[in-house]
């Protein structure tokens, strides 16, 4: 930081090492005031020059990166979580080859302190499709407790992107449904109707700490 004070130019190396610094230390003062801590990881923003030229930037034209980054997510989540300053943590990718690592990587911090302490989170951006959901609904199921899952999420910068919740509560339905046709789980109408109204709402309410009305 002080390097670039100077007008001195850093390296790649260096600019790694600061990002990762502010980081872990935003991740610890989330810990401190108890602030869930939400990645989204693999945009490749700003594809076409002409669009970005005559548009302006995050017009559109952005799509899934190719990154490989399983060891830098771990190195980050794992220096904060050596001092047990790591908090609630929601990884989203928006490269659907992704979900299966993010959903490994939320279980080598899982300490039992809190229930779903780190997530894979809802199928976003690229992923935010039927066959999208269905995957990560499956994936969150298979590695981890679907019951802890805080479900949907809504990009406020759009009115239009509410109705994704309607959207994403069908497609819950239906996975269950299907769940219990193939013999996968229990038809116990009052369980499962606990299972989605948790998944709609109250994990949410209960991980962000929202307060009532």
């Amino acid at each position: 930081f002080a390097k670039r004070l100077q007008n001195g130019t850093l390296t790649a190396e260096e600019v790694g090492k600061f990002r990762g610094a502010v980081m872990v230390f935003l991740a610890k003062e989330y810990k401190k005031v108890g602030w869930v801590m939400q990645l989204h990881i693999g945009a490749l923003r700003n594809n076409s020059t002409r669009r970005f030229l005559t548009l302006g930037a995050d017009a559109g034209f952005d799509s899934a990166d190719d990154l490989t980054y399983a060891a830098q997510l771990s190195a980050l989540l794992n220096e904060a979580d050596k001092t047990d300053e790591l908090p609630k943590t929601i990884l989203y990718n928006l490269n659907g080859r992704d979900t299966e690592m993010l959903a490994s990587m939320m279980g080598n911090f899982a300490d039992g302190s809190i229930p779903g302490k780190i997530q894979l989170g809802a199928a976003w951006w690229f992923c935010d499709t039927k066959a999208g959901m269905e995957r990560q609904l499956n994936c969150f199921a298979e590695n981890s407790a679907l019951a802890q899952f805080v479900g949907m999420v809504t990009d406020s910068r759009s009115y239009l992107s509410f109705p994704r919740h309607e959207y994403f509560r069908r497609i819950l339905c239906n996975f269950l449904g299907t769940k219990i046709e193939n013999g996968e789980y229990p038809f116990d109408e009052a369980y499962l109707g606990k299972l989605v109204e948790r998944i709609s709402y109250q994990n949410a309410e209960a991980f962000f700490e929202m307060e009532n009305g």
